[in-house]
């Protein structure tokens, strides 16, 4: 059986089965351990891209320019490690990565790779003697904006010249914030004292050099299979903008995006010198229901239950965590060394982890009371009904474990709450929520409409077939709206698209158009396609790859067009090219036949109404007017312009975007107060957990000025 064989079965979700590889590597030659690892990941991701991915495209010498320039721009895009003369050396495999594909060569890598060590290495002597001394603000030069516009240097001297730039710039923003800030803080408190320019710039210079050097630190962290990764999504970026290659550190880090979910003890870390420094407890966490672990300690040794600690002072950020997560209900006992100095030995039963803003929350919005922060009760203005509000931030699956959140159980079970409560109508939040699972979509769809397809889907293997929901009950029949925008995409345009075909729902959205990601992704860990004497190379990582495309039940397509609101409310980001259509490599629009599905003429009747009157409201609200002053500044903001280097102008310039950052600070927020009423079961929480009730209170908070929303409520009332 064939790699491609197995790649073409059905249902393939994390998995790629077992199987022998060694007539694949025969052409190998060993090297070593890492050498070996980086053959193999080439080959399987070769074989990905040419018998899995939905358009496999000719690897010939046009290709092989593109992989060149992606991946060099990957390597330096600000240009600040390599030389004009390095690039020319790199330049002589332009258009031999085509046949380094075919040939599993590595050796372009190879090159690049110690070039690239090499000069980030370099670039710490630069920036540390450039940071040593005060800089020129009096001299008149200028700084592109968008690094890309700048060509390499030509050779050393000029790098150097080039990083001096670069820093300035870094600098002058930092000064010029420094000095308004405390101008700001004199105008009130008659006792600040105001610093000089010099001691200002001296002070900008310290914090710069620290900065560099985490940078310096973070890069030295990249292990070099997440340079290889880097190297191979040169290749994959070539096929379209979604399928990468996946470092088994950053599959790790895709996994607890999609599932919300891992098992640790909850706490971000940061690297503070020789230390792994707790930067964050996360709320209902492990550690956070521990007690005894605070953000600030330093932690000097881990150790596995009654296992003999290992000290990690001098170690990896990545390396420590390797040591910190486990299974749940495993104990793992930190040695830290606390803030005064002394020193304990902090034990934490692993437990499963949530990301809480990951998963669907609601609450209603009505005429009741809301409460602040401070537990005081306020008066709301009123409406006539109940609104029921889903928020729902991303299409987050269960993967692996019954224990595991999923989506459409989460967003029925919202539903069921809301029902309860008494809402006339429901608003389903989808605003910058960028997708996740098909299968959660399918399902979402089909809670407000009767069983029968929601999303066409096609693949060269296995033609174009309609996806449905399992789920035969209804469990929102009344008024419902979508709220969308330009972050809107993927599964939340599957959703917004089957509800808006089957006359379901009125889409409403702060955008002309949603995001425009029509196609479908799969995950195949590589780890699973080897065995035997192999499996000493793992872990191997995964390839996300571009399997399928999904279609409209129309036959229509998101893909580049995204879905239209039937209600557009002005956006932030009008005036400005966005969204899948601006990547290179996006796959092209077609179309296929229309599915068989019926229409709800339930509420349609009321829809123009409900849009006529939107337009009403919105073109005689002045919050609503400035959005186009907004988005026109946005798109201004977006051109490529030169930053002054010198300090009056560049005060100049910076004093001009903080009027119109003041003068648009409020924008997309009401002046009154939308009124929010918490669930029981919120309720309930709060009474035992005060860290859940503080993100509540501000969520609640961010909901009751949400311009966007309170114009929601309104089209609401009129279905």
């Amino acid at each position: 059986m064939t790699l491609q064989d197995i790649m073409q079965r059905k249902n393939i979700k994390y998995l790629i089965p077992i199987v022998g590889i060694a007539a694949v590597l025969l052409s190998f030659r060993y090297f070593g351990p890492q050498e070996d690892k980086e053959a193999v990941i080439f080959s399987l991701i070769r074989d990905a891209l040419t018998n899995v991915h939905l358009q496999p495209r000719e690897m010939d010498d046009a290709l092989s320019m593109e992989v060149f320039n992606s991946y060099l721009e990957a390597l330096d895009y600000n240009k600040l490690f390599l030389t004009q003369g390095e690039v020319d050396q790199l330049s002589t495999y332009e258009t031999l990565l085509d046949d380094a594909f075919k040939a599993t060569n590595t050796a372009f890598f190879e090159m690049s790779y110690g070039m690239i060590i090499a000069g980030i290495d370099r670039s710490k002597g630069i920036y540390t003697k450039l940071l040593a001394s005060p800089m020129d603000f009096d001299k008149d030069e200028t700084v592109w904006n968008t690094p890309e516009r700048e060509g390499f240097a030509r050779d050393e001297a000029a790098l150097v010249d080039q990083w001096r730039k670069h820093l300035k710039w870094r600098l002058i923003n930092r000064i010029y914030e420094k000095d308004r800030a405390q101008q700001e803080d004199a105008e009130t408190d008659p006792t600040v004292e105001l610093k000089d320019f010099a001691t200002l710039e001296k002070e900008a210079r310290e914090k710069e050099l620290e900065l560099q050097n985490d940078w310096y630190d973070d890069l030295k962290d990249l292990t070099r299979t997440e340079w290889f990764g880097i190297y191979m999504n040169a290749y994959c970026e070539t096929y379209d903008p979604h399928t990468s290659y996946l470092a088994p550190r950053q599959n790790e880090n895709f996994e607890v995006s999609m599932t919300g979910q891992f098992e640790g003890i909850g706490a971000a870390l940061k690297k503070e010198g020789d230390y792994i420094t707790i930067d964050r407890i996360i709320a209902g966490s492990a550690c956070w229901r521990q007690g005894d672990l605070e953000a600030g300690d330093k932690i000097l040794a881990v150790a596995q239950g009654a296992e003999e600690p290992v000290d990690v002072v001098g170690w990896k950020v990545h390396e420590a965590i390797d040591l910190i997560r486990g299974e749940k209900g495993s104990e793992v006992r930190l040695t830290v060394k606390k803030k005064d100095g002394s020193r304990q030995i902090i034990p934490i039963i692993r437990d499963v982890v949530e990301l809480e803003s990951t998963f669907a929350r609601s609450a209603v919005l009505d005429g009741s009371l809301y409460r602040d922060k401070d537990g005081a009760w306020s008066e709301q203005w009123d409406i006539d009904e109940k609104v029921g509000y889903i928020r729902l931030p991303k299409f987050y699956v269960n993967f692996y474990k019954e224990s595991n959140r999923n989506a459409a159980e989460d967003v029925k079970n919202e539903i069921l709450k809301l029902k309860e409560e008494g809402v006339e109508g429901i608003i389903l939040d989808l605003r910058g929520n960028g997708g996740g699972s098909l299968a959660a979509a399918t399902e979402i769809a089909g809670l407000f409409t009767e069983r029968g397809p929601q999303v066409q889907v096609k693949s060269f293997q296995n033609g174009t077939r309609s996806k449905s929901n399992k789920d035969a009950k209804v469990y929102w029949d009344g008024p419902l709206v979508v709220l969308v925008n330009h972050g809107s995409a993927s599964a939340s345009e599957i959703v917004s698209a089957a509800l808006q075909d089957r006359k379901r729902a009125l889409i409403v959205g702060a955008a002309t158009s949603t995001f425009g990601k029509g196609t479908v992704q799969n995950m195949f860990e590589l780890d699973r396609a080897v065995s035997g004497p192999l499996n000493e190379l793992k872990p191997l990582g995964a390839v996300k790859i571009t399997t399928e495309k999904f279609y409209r039940i129309n036959g229509g397509t998101t893909q580049l067009q995204g879905v239209v609101p039937d209600v557009i409310l002005p956006g932030p980001y009008d005036k400005i090219a966005y969204g899948e259509k601006e990547y290179p490599n996006a796959l092209p629009v077609d179309y296929i036949d229309r599915a068989t599905y019926n229409e709800d003429a339930s509420w349609v009747h009321n829809f123009s109404t409900a849009i006529a009157n939107s337009k009403k409201r919105v073109s005689g609200n002045d919050n609503f007017g400035l959005y186009e002053d907004y988005a026109n500044w946005i798109a201004q903001s977006e051109k490529d312009t030169q930053i002054p280097l010198n300090y009056a102008k560049y005060t100049a310039l910076q004093d001009d975007i903080k009027e119109n950052t003041k003068r648009f600070k409020e924008i997309g927020r009401m002046t009154d107060s939308l009124g929010i009423q918490a669930l029981p079961h919120h309720l309930n929480l709060f009474e035992t957990d005060s860290a859940q009730a503080d993100i509540y209170q501000k969520w609640f908070k961010g909901l009751s000025k949400d311009l966007i929303l309170s114009e929601s409520v309104q089209i609401m009332m009129d279905l």
